[in-house]
């Protein structure tokens, strides 16, 4: 049986009874679920990549217990596809019965570029239907309309992948606390794997795989917790395993990776009488400006953290610095990242206000700068843990993109696509089952609201910008 996707599903009880056991599910354990037959509801649907060649969706499978508790269900897998311009019946393009799961992340290849499809997602012969978040049920949202469209990609040769991620946290053991234990944060379950560290293996390990094929990786801060030795020493090693540092792989730091105070710190070098500076200690000085030529791509990596705060500066010495880099080879093309986000539309738009991001005049000054080097095409950020893609104070040919948090829902990365003629941006979950396992867990954060908060629209997941990059190799 099949029917049309509207933004309310296929019936509104049904919809009501799912929205209540995912706000329930999401902190329940999740180990061998025991529903009851038939009590199989498919939600949390979200259509999170699409590529020019491919879309990945998943969604939570729930069901009910003995006593009527709502419990993470196993379930098959089953994702129907047809053009959106054909009047034939969806068929069956990806189905997985084998390895029954809770959380499903199917990932159909071989579509038509710049070509929409309609699609239905499955799981034993129930139809999954979005949460209830504003981002996944507004009136255009693929899973309102049951509609996708791949992208077109830019022309020329496809030149080189290169990974985006942010904020491991590594060492965290509550996820989602903002001040004073509150709002209520989300832990692992007793006898898993530290989350951060998890997460991070998820991401390295989708990297290398052929159908990602990253060959750089860059890291815009926040990689531990508290910068201590062996939070520093611990992502470092999980890093090195990886890759070699400053040729596979590169990272500034975030404001949780600044210098510390009291005695757990004062082993490391010193940056003040009271300060000392762990992370610095296991990948680079404070104030150190990463520059790294990548064929010929140029990557500037800006150390964007205060001492004590999480707010964002840049010193002079930087400013200095990049200047000079930037006017002695303006028209290269160049990837500049750093921790705090950067726009007007990022510090108005963000929970915590203007003053968690980039100080506005220091600001106004790096857009001012990007106006006279036309090769710097895109900013990354970390921070906010969010997908958005927000838009220059001044008129300016960069993009300025936030990338949403490795250690938490939605919990991924985005990879750039660089072509002769311009570039994709999309943005992948992790999908190694504890990943999805935990991903699917922390949606509870904030109240409920990560999803509503974090996840992004599909064009700030997924979209096409068309520039000369011809330049690189």
């Amino acid at each position: 049986m099949s029917y049309a996707m509207t933004c309310c599903g296929p019936n509104r009880r049904r919809v009501l009874h799912a929205l209540g056991l995912a706000a329930a599910a999401p902190l329940l354990a999740v180990g061998p679920a025991r529903a009851q037959p038939n009590t199989t509801i498919a939600t949390d649907l979200e259509v999170v990549t699409v590529t020019d060649a491919s879309v990945v969706l998943t969604w939570t499978t729930l069901g009910l217990d003995a006593a009527g508790a709502p419990v993470p269900a196993a379930a098959g897998t089953e994702v129907r596809l047809a053009p959106a311009d054909s009047s034939a019946p969806p068929v069956v393009r990806f189905s997985e019965d084998s390895q029954r799961t809770p959380y499903h992340y199917a990932e159909i290849a071989g579509l038509e570029p710049g070509r929409a499809y309609r699609f239905e997602a499955w799981s034993d012969g129930v139809r999954a239907t979005p949460a209830v978040n504003l981002v996944t049920r507004m009136p255009q949202a693929p899973e309102c309309t049951g509609e996708f469209t791949t992208l077109a990609p830019p022309p020329g040769r496809l030149l080189r992948t290169v990974a985006l991620c942010n904020d491991v946290h590594f060492g965290e053991d509550v996820s989602g606390l903002v001040a004073a234990g509150l709002p209520p944060g989300v832990r692992q379950e007793p006898g898993l794997a530290p989350y951060p560290e998890l997460m991070l293996a998820a991401v390295l390990d989708d990297l290398r795989r052929p159908d990602r094929a990253a060959d750089r990786l860059i890291l815009a801060g926040d990689l531990t917790s508290e910068a201590t030795p062996d939070q520093a020493r611990g992502v470092r090693r999980m890093l090195d395993e990886w890759g070699v540092a400053g040729r596979d792989w590169f990272a500034v730091r975030g404001n949780h990776d600044r210098p510390h105070t009291g005695a757990d710190y004062a082993g490391c070098p010193p940056v003040d009488a009271d300060h000392h500076d762990c992370w610095g200690e296991s990948f680079g000085a404070r104030g150190e400006v990463v520059d790294e030529k990548v064929g010929g791509l140029r990557l500037l990596g800006l150390d964007t953290t205060e001492l004590d705060g999480a707010g964002g500066s840049i010193d002079r010495a930087q400013f200095d610095h990049v200047r000079d880099l930037l006017r002695a080879d303006p028209d290269r093309p160049t990837l500049v990242f750093g921790h705090h986000p950067v726009t007007l539309d990022s510090a108005v738009s963000n929970i915590a206000g203007p003053p968690f991001v980039l100080n506005r005049a220091d600001a106004t000054e790096l857009q001012t700068l990007y106006r006279s080097a036309p090769g710097v095409f895109l900013h990354h950020s970390g921070h906010t843990h969010r997908n958005r893609l927000s838009h220059p104070d001044i008129p300016l040919s960069v993009e300025f993109l936030e990338v949403a948090a490795v250690k938490e829902y939605p919990g991924g990365y985005t990879l750039l696509r660089l072509y002769e003629g311009g570039y994709t941006a999309n943005f992948y979950k992790t999908r190694t089952e504890p990943s999805r396992r935990w991903s699917t867990r922390t949606r509870a954060e904030y109240l409920g609201l990560q999803p509503e908060y974090t996840l992004g629209t599909t064009t700030d997941r997924n979209h096409v910008v068309l520039r000369d990059l011809s330049g690189l190799s």
